[in-house]
């Protein structure tokens, strides 16, 4: 049993590194596991198949979450859930800097702690569906707040500091989020990521963009960088 979970814990460290981990103990999965695994999968390629940049929300709706949970090997549920999460926040960490930054962060906590034995297996899939439900959570935040996908990332990026969301509000983030895609997307170029003049451009206008709109000068410097780091990772989605 030690052995088991000795195992067990090693297979969600490798899957909290990106790797995937080892058959469980025996070779073979459950029969309920496979199915859930090969539901996955079939959501997965269709997902990739249509061309969608955003994250399968199916994958983290209640309903899969509770049968995930109901798995009668414990460590197996585990051990699904960080592989899931884990292909899910890759998908974002193409899109969404602060979001995948965050999640990947509470993701390794948790898997830390479980590896560490601070919690128990029970614990970490409690835990892992929490962050599921965030993750959610998030995708349903930017429907709500009326932005697309690489506006939502812009306007994460924007809003990192809380005294700018303050002082500006969510309604003037949202139209600078919406004018940075507009204009950074006219900038981007097939070799943009080798031309040094390119990236030169695009952050002097993210600047420029932000003093137009009034964004705190005393949070420029910090908010640029994050913001700069995001329309390079979607100039490179965009460029592709």
């Amino acid at each position: 049993m030690a052995l088991a979970a000795t195992r067990s814990r090693a297979q969600l460290t490798d899957v909290s590194a990106g790797v995937n981990g080892p058959e469980p103990v025996g070779g073979h999965r459950p029969p309920l596991q496979r199915g859930l695994r090969k539901s996955y999968l079939r959501k997965t390629r269709r997902h990739s198949a249509a061309g969608l940049k955003q994250p399968d929300s199916s994958i983290l709706a209640d309903q899969f979450l509770a049968e995930v949970r109901g798995l009668k090997y414990k460590n197996v549920a585990a051990e699904l859930l960080a592989k899931l999460l884990g292909d899910e926040n890759r998908v974002r960490s193409k899109r969404n800097l602060v979001q995948s930054r965050e999640f990947s962060e509470m993701l390794k906590k948790t898997l830390n702690a479980y590896h560490n034995r601070a919690i128990a297996t029970q614990e970490v899939i409690e835990e892992l569906i929490k962050l599921a439900k965030e993750m959610s959570a998030a995708t349903q935040r930017g429907v709500d707040l009326g932005l697309n996908d690489d506006e939502v990332a812009f306007y994460d990026a924007l809003a990192t500091n809380n005294s700018a969301v303050g002082a500006m509000g969510k309604d003037e983030l949202k139209v600078i989020a919406s004018e940075l895609v507009t204009q950074v997307r006219k900038s981007v170029t097939i070799d943009w990521t080798v031309r040094e003049s390119a990236r030169a451009k695009i952050k002097v206008m993210v600047k420029r963009i932000r003093r137009k709109h009034g964004y705190p000068p005393d949070l420029q410097d910090e908010a640029v960088k994050t913001v700069l780091s995001q329309a390079e990772l979607l100039c490179a989605d965009w460029a592709a």
